[in-house]
């Protein structure tokens, strides 16, 4: 596995690998499904550009063997810390460590690149076997909760009325 920071043309990939990663049937495929909770999109072309694009962001590729884009994150710089998000495996791929590697890579860059001394992120509370999977690789649930942006489709069409957001960090500082 190889890691290099994605470009505009990588924007279709993209759109495809996080909504294949997370809605509709393909999603099920894996065990990061958020089928059960939410419809619709869970991206954009618009929203991905941004990342790709946008001062102090950078979305960092998995590529496999033949170059193919096995996995994608995106990194936000903030103050002092990077925010970690549009994290997407390929359904077929996950369970295989390429979403360990690629976290790795991303809690480097982080460090290494920008300085920062911890990421954070957030997760859907509902979601406890994917929290449970970053509690192993050293993330603490915060309790700090935010809600779900119900009424912007541009996320997706919430199937339950109670979700919501957990922050949980990790110090990546030497």
């Amino acid at each position: 596995m190889t890691f290099r920071v994605a470009d505009a043309a990588d924007v279709p990939v993209l759109v495809e690998l996080v909504q294949s990663a997370y809605r509709g049937d393909r999603s099920r495929a894996g065990w990061t499904t958020e089928a059960d909770l939410l419809e619709g999109q869970r991206t954009d072309p618009a929203m991905v550009t941004a990342a790709v694009t946008g001062p102090d962001s950078v979305v960092l590729l998995a590529l496999d063997g033949d170059e193919t884009v096995a996995a994608c994150c995106h990194l936000e710089r903030r103050d002092g810390y990077a925010y970690f998000g549009m994290f997407a495996v390929d359904p077929g791929r996950q369970g295989g460590g390429v979403g360990a590697g690629l976290l790795a890579e991303a809690e480097r860059f982080a460090r290494d690149e920008w300085g920062a001394g911890e990421v954070r992120m957030t997760v859907i509370v509902q979601r406890a076997e994917l929290i449970a999977w970053y509690e192993r690789r050293g993330y603490k649930r915060t309790g700090e909760l935010s809600p779900f942006p119900y009424g912007d489709e541009r996320f997706g069409v919430p199937l339950r009325p109670d979700l919501a957001f957990e922050i949980l960090v990790k110090p990546v500082a030497v």
